[in-house]
């Protein structure tokens, strides 16, 4: 679809690919407000998550679990937030939705990445959009990516 920027992305956008399965893409998100924050993204074009095939709820399912495995274990993330939303496609008169889903990472304890500490402030409530306070620098966000691309490939 020529409007849909998940169907559009470009090789910028792709950078952060952490995962390529049969039915949807992981990608680290730029804004790392979240240690490990990521975007999993169908590679179909689709609407909603009733629409979503048995296989790719299967696959999604197991996505879920690998992810949450590997933030665990390289993070020691405590739970996560996962969120799909879609608001934003519909303020366009013509909505042009495309399945995906937002994942945060929460954190009990501190994370230091490259001898930065990062805390999240809002641990036991809703996270919060945009904390400009916690984003990562371009050198961490890097840090990031190679150690969960690592663990997940490994």
């Amino acid at each position: 679809m020529k409007r849909c920027e998940w169907c559009n992305l470009s090789e910028e956008d792709k950078k952060y690919l952490l995962l390529d399965a049969k039915y949807w893409t992981v990608y680290l998100a730029d804004e790392q407000d979240y240690i490990g924050r990521c975007i999993i993204v169908l590679k179909r074009h689709c609407g909603s998550l009733s629409e979503l095939k048995d296989d790719e709820w299967m696959e999604l399912f197991l996505l879920i679990k690998k992810y949450e495995k590997c933030i665990k274990a390289v993070f020691n993330a405590e739970h996560f937030n996962w969120s799909c939303l879609m608001n934003s496609f519909y303020k366009s008169p013509e909505p042009c939705p495309h399945m995906h889903i937002h994942v945060r990472p929460r954190y009990k304890n501190p994370v230091v990445i490259n001898g930065n500490t990062y805390v999240d402030s809002n641990f036991g409530h809703h996270y919060s959009r945009g904390r400009s306070e916690q984003m990562c620098s371009k050198e961490d966000v890097q840090t990031i990516y190679g150690l969960l691309k690592k663990w997940l490939n490994s």
